[in-house]
């Protein structure tokens, strides 16, 4: 059987008490509270202990859910989409994607609209999480006065004006210039969210000596929202190298709590945050611990069941790689084809890790899985269902049908633990602060 909590939640919200509130006054850990808020069990002695603060019965704070019995895994798409109601927080979700930043957040923030473009990743959302709330239509078109109020509001701009394998046209250019309608539309709004989540790739610090990050910080300035960004690596939750930039803007009134804040750069400002950091005004040196040690492999991700169909690839190994894997009898490496001096290669990392996930468009953007075993050694593309893994969606999560669809969704998107990390660390804790102030 599963549980619920949202019985606790809002008799919080008519007490008006917070979650640290609670935590400090009934003596029971940020721990269970974390695991409340994903809808897990915690001891009876927890929840007596809540009871006994609040003075409600435990029917109060908790429920039982009638069990969901999953389908068979080969068949993902007969299982019931994901209900991301289940939160205290709500949210507004900028070019939503296959919807992993949902996924990541639930339990902490529920989507109460979502948008995107793309009728392909549209039906992924829907096909994943009862999608009410998802609107298919061009940014330009919505207007902010249409939104149902949100505590968040993430935005995830598209990258490609950005990033070393686009055009690096810049904030301005046609894709990444979306961003500025982002903040039309939040600019219209009548009651303006006052966390705020940007995301974008590495790109958007170091493009152009860091001009512009620069026009979008003070463009948050400008709107009445002080801020701070951060480069937080996937690899620190699954095998996948994949360093994002993650900007959060709160509102100037917001008293940030000091656990949230450091003096200077730390683990999560990397030289090209740290360099433009100091020199914006409101800059925001956000602060949280090192998560814990990630426990899966590259194995883990890995069907090996499937067949090898790409041997002929193996003629594109550059020398240095090829020395590598006779220094092996059995290992698995990971790679992409590069043009080197106007030559086609293969290059492979052997660390464990999977390359950053791309979309699949072009020869280029599809990642290669090498394995030599017992001195064979074969090779094939990483197949969608291992992409999605390497994003922490569970095998539950419904893909499209073709190769290049199933990819895309996985490569264009946000990994779910890091969204999670995200969230638990910072989001929840500032929208505690931000609407929970007395």
């Amino acid at each position: 059987m599963s549980i619920t909590y949202d019985r606790l939640w809002k008799l919080l919200v008519d007490k008006n008490m917070n979650r640290t509130a609670l935590q400090k006054e009934a003596g029971i850990s940020a721990n269970v509270l974390a695991k409340m808020g994903k809808g897990k069990t915690v001891s009876l002695e927890s929840i007596v202990k809540i009871c006994e603060t609040l003075d409600c019965d435990i029917a109060d704070v908790v429920a039982i859910k009638r069990k969901i019995i999953a389908a068979k895994p080969q068949e993902p798409t007969s299982i019931p989409p994901v209900d991301l109601g289940y939160a205290t927080w709500t949210m507004h979700e900028f070019f939503a994607g296959s919807g992993l930043v949902a996924y990541g957040l639930r339990g902490l923030f529920s989507p109460v609209w979502a948008n995107d473009i793309s009728d392909k990743i549209a039906a992924v959302y829907s096909a994943n999480f009862r999608s009410n709330h998802f609107v298919l239509d061009d940014i330009k078109n919505i207007r902010g006065g249409d939104l149902p109020y949100a505590h968040l509001s993430w935005a995830s701009f598209p990258y490609q004006d950005l990033s070393l394998s686009g055009t690096a046209g810049g904030i301005d250019a046609a894709r990444c210039g979306l961003v500025w309608e982002w903040l039309r539309v939040l600019q219209e709004m009548p009651e303006q969210p006052a966390v705020l989540l940007i995301e974008n790739v590495a790109g958007l610090l170091s493009a152009n000596k860091g001009e512009n990050y620069t026009k979008l910080h003070n463009a948050l300035l400008n709107a009445g929202y002080k801020s701070g960004a951060m480069l937080v690596d996937a690899v620190h939750f699954v095998p996948q190298s994949r360093p994002r930039v993650f900007i959060i803007a709160v509102k100037r009134y917001v008293e940030i709590p000091i656990d949230l804040q450091d003096t200077g750069p730390n683990w999560l400002h990397n030289k090209a945050v740290a360099d433009v950091g100091k020199t914006l005004p409101e800059w925001i040196w956000w602060y949280a611990g090192n998560p814990p040690r990630r426990r899966t492999r590259l194995t883990d991700m890995i069907d090996f069941s499937l067949p090898y169909d790409k041997d002929d690839v193996l003629r594109l190994l550059p020398p240095h790689n090829k020395r590598v894997l006779d220094n092996f009898d059995s290992v698995i490496a990971t790679g992409y084809r590069r043009t080197r001096q106007g030559k086609q290669c293969l290059e492979l990392r052997f660390d464990g890790i999977a390359g950053c996930l791309r979309t699949p468009e072009g020869g280029g953007g599809k990642q290669f899985l090498i394995v030599k075993k017992n001195g064979e050694l074969h090779a094939r593309l990483l197949s969608p269902r291992e992409a999605a893994r390497l994003m922490g969606a569970p095998d539950s999560f419904v893909l499209p049908d073709t190769y290049n669809d199933g990819y895309k969704a996985m490569g264009d998107a946000i990994a779910a633990p890091v969204a999670t990390f995200i969230g638990e660390s910072f989001l929840t804790k500032l929208a505690e602060a931000a609407y929970r102030q007395p």
